[in-house]
């Protein structure tokens, strides 16, 4: 299998689903001749012309709502949103029509879109480049959202996306477009939207993390196994629906947790999932569920961008803190 990164992988996905199906197209800002501002869709207009790869006008509420129109009259349109921080000028079009139409039609009509944009800290952006707002659209009922670690699930529930009958965001860590790569077979997987995966088992303590915070959590999770600690990391993938079962069947297993977002502390994901733990799985708890988390600021510029963004360090000190309590 090649190893390809996860700019390689998303392309890998889009050429393919293009190619299996006539309906997919894509529309964004910069994304036909120029294949966008990370090169994601590099090769895809010159393979399947300007009429299935749209450049569009700087107009993100403009881009949104035609692509709901499109996925309305029977095409699979994928849009993209050049920086997440951009994407709030759509989300009117999001949360009046996107999320609304199954429920407003009664079931007849759907909405198979999907709107991918890049999110997160980590490569030295601006202001409205580096916020992780996963979030604000998880509490969208009608709306999945889900968010890739690495470049083969990134394929993976990338087609997923493009093939479900519901408006898909799917959040791509920029952090990790280009940092690793891992080997992506040839033919086309799916993911199942909603499944967290196991990424390694465990029986003292469970780690649950998604997106860019994978990478932190997987080399702390490998300085605690020095230590003689057995830690079971979750990778969420998706927060919308978000896989409470799988979570809290792992809690029940080791009676601990730490919980990894790079968004702000407050009434984040994290919340989410020590809510539901606490619904389901409190009296397996040897230990309040802790917590590693961006700050409750402005997402800071590249000089002060380490200090907010999570590290490895301050998961393995959470990890030794939930152990001893």
């Amino acid at each position: 299998m090649p190893k390809l990164n996860m700019v390689q992988a998303i392309n890998l996905a889009l050429h393919q689903e293009m190619q299996r199906d006539d309906s997919v197209l894509m529309l964004g800002q910069d994304i036909g001749i120029n294949g966008g501002v990370f090169r994601i869709t590099e090769g895809l207009s010159e393979k399947f012309g300007e009429d299935r790869v749209i450049d569009t006008p700087i107009a993100e509420s403009a881009i949104v709502g035609a692509a709901i129109g499109m996925a309305q009259a029977g095409l699979r349109p994928v849009a993209e949103m050049q920086f997440s921080g951009f994407s709030y000028y759509g989300l009117q079009q999001i949360e009046s029509h996107a999320t609304r139409w199954r429920a407003r039609s009664q079931g007849e009509i759907t909405v198979p879109m999907v709107l991918r944009m890049p999110y997160g800290g980590g490569v030295h952006a601006l202001e409205h480049h580096s916020e992780s707002r996963e979030a604000t659209y998880a509490h969208f009922p009608g709306l999945k959202v889900v968010l890739p670690s690495g470049p083969r699930n990134a394929r993976a529930l990338m087609a997923a996306a493009i093939r479900d009958e519901d408006p898909v965001v799917v959040m791509e860590p920029k952090r990790s477009y280009r940092a690793f790569r891992e080997e992506v077979p040839e033919e086309a997987e799916i993911m199942e939207i909603g499944k967290a995966q196991i990424v390694q088992e465990g029986s003292d303590i469970t780690l649950v993390a998604w997106g860019a915070m994978m990478r932190q959590s997987l080399e702390a999770a490998g300085r605690m196994k020095k230590k003689g600690v057995s830690v079971e990391l979750i990778d969420l993938l998706s927060v919308s629906p978000l896989d409470s079962d799988t979570i809290n069947a792992s809690v029940a297993k080791t009676g601990r947790c730490v919980v990894v977002q790079e968004a702000p502390r407050s009434l984040g994901i994290s919340s989410e999932i020590i809510a539901r733990i606490n619904d389901h799985s409190l009296m397996y708890l040897e230990a309040p569920v802790g917590r590693v988390t961006g700050y409750d600021v402005v997402t800071p510029n590249f000089a002060r961008e380490k200090w907010y963004l999570p590290t490895a360090m301050q998961v393995e000190r959470q990890l030794d803190a939930t152990l001893a309590y």
